[in-house]
């Protein structure tokens, strides 16, 4: 009986530092947006990691690239979980920073959680936003393909199936203002409570 307590202890490690991840990096306001997210996983009770913002006033050198790139698997290796902003940015999908962040996690054994923010109920699945963005038609079978013949995935979910399914829990938030509200990331911090519980 002792081992299998011993066991399972081990199994369920737990969480205090949570990375977190998506567009807020590329906004104007960076630091405060990081700030208020720290604020929140603090409130929670964890420790928010946050990567640095991309500032004006880099260099724009493959060196500095290589060094920001760095600092974040650093961090992702140093987080116990990570919450990931899956909110489409420039286009229909998240950002693609975001999207190996959540592969990146996954890959160390790290549970992810994610959120969305759109602007209306209509764009939650992730084929009407196809649809919306490059057009999308139903072939002669049924099949959904976009104007340049290739398949979209039509699952019924809010982001491509990888992202969602990676996701211990994918939370969708319709608000006014898709790129700053923490709507998300405070469903997330109350659902890696309950995980790490």
């Amino acid at each position: 009986m002792w081992r299998a307590v011993a066991i399972t202890l081990e199994w369920m490690r737990r969480i205090t530092s949570i990375y977190l991840s998506g567009p807020g990096v590329w906004l104007s306001d960076a630091e405060e947006h990081a700030a208020e997210q720290r604020a929140f996983c603090e409130l929670a009770g964890f420790v928010g990691l946050t990567p640095a913002s991309i500032s004006r006033s880099l260099s724009g050198t493959e060196v500095c690239a290589r060094e920001l790139y760095l600092e974040r698997l650093t961090l992702m290796r140093q987080a116990d979980a990570g919450v990931v902003n899956l909110t489409p940015w420039r286009g229909v999908s998240a950002d693609a920073s975001a999207a190996f962040e959540a592969g990146f996690l996954s890959c160390l054994g790290k549970p992810v959680f994610a959120y969305l923010n759109l602007e209306s109920e209509e764009e939650a699945e992730y084929r009407d936003r196809v649809e919306a963005y490059v057009g999308a038609q139903r072939d002669e079978n049924g099949v959904w393909m976009d104007g340049e013949g290739c398949l979209i995935e039509d699952f019924g979910l809010p982001e491509t199936l990888m992202l969602w399914a990676e996701a211990r829990r994918l939370f969708v938030v319709v608000t006014d203002d898709p790129l700053r509200d923490l709507t998300g990331l405070r469903l997330c911090l109350d659902a890696v409570g309950m995980y790490a519980d």
